[in-house]
């Protein structure tokens, strides 16, 4: 069995994680969710079953700490474009276009087996909150800058964009997807505009 090794410690364990967490969701891809041991996922990410056991119990605690991951990634993408250059209201609309985009690059993931799993688990809670206190800061933002609407609180707002986007995973098109974006804009805007 290959053993990962690394410099350091810290990069080691992150290697071990890394592994852990995309051998896991290959596995679960190819195989379904009900047949993956957690000794599958040792032997093919090259660890040992109690290395695998001192970071994860079972299958399910890989997988959503691999959603996680996922989230955080499109956080961070996230939050990239909102310091790009420009107003508040065209980067909001950057961030926008690019959380709608990610809505419809996943729709046939989020039609999986592994995605209904993860999607019913208390960490999808804590994931969507997370995007949606984003979305908040950025319509806040916004709006101190007399650029979006203040006359409903942003939470709500933020609200109203994820929900509104999620129909960004059937979107037919590149440009089906920006006009739903351009219709959500729209709604943020302060009245009036």
């Amino acid at each position: 069995m290959p053993k990962l090794w690394s410099r350091t410690v810290a990069s080691h364990r992150r290697a071990v994680r890394d592994a852990t967490l995309d051998t896991a969701a290959t596995l679960v891809a190819r195989h379904g969710l009900r047949s993956v041991t957690m000794s599958q996922i040792a032997e093919t990410a090259g660890i040992g079953r109690a290395t695998l056991y001192k970071y994860f119990p079972d299958v399910e605690s890989i997988l959503a700490a691999w959603h996680e991951r996922q989230v955080s990634a499109h956080v961070e993408h996230l939050k990239a474009i909102r310091t790009g250059s420009g107003s508040a209201r065209e980067r909001l609309e950057a961030v926008l276009e690019a959380y709608a985009l990610i809505q419809h690059d996943l729709r046939e993931a989020h039609a999986t087996e592994l995605a209904v799993h993860l999607h019913a688990g208390e960490h999808v809670i804590k994931a969507q909150r997370r995007l949606q206190d984003f979305l908040r800061e950025v319509l806040s933002e916004g709006a101190a800058a007399g650029e979006l609407r203040d006359d409903i609180v942003a939470d709500e707002l933020a609200n109203y964009c994820l929900h509104a986007l999620a129909a960004a995973a059937n979107a037919p098109s590149k440009p089906a997807l920006r006009r739903l974006v351009a219709v959500t804009m729209a709604g943020l805007l302060p009245p009036g505009r």
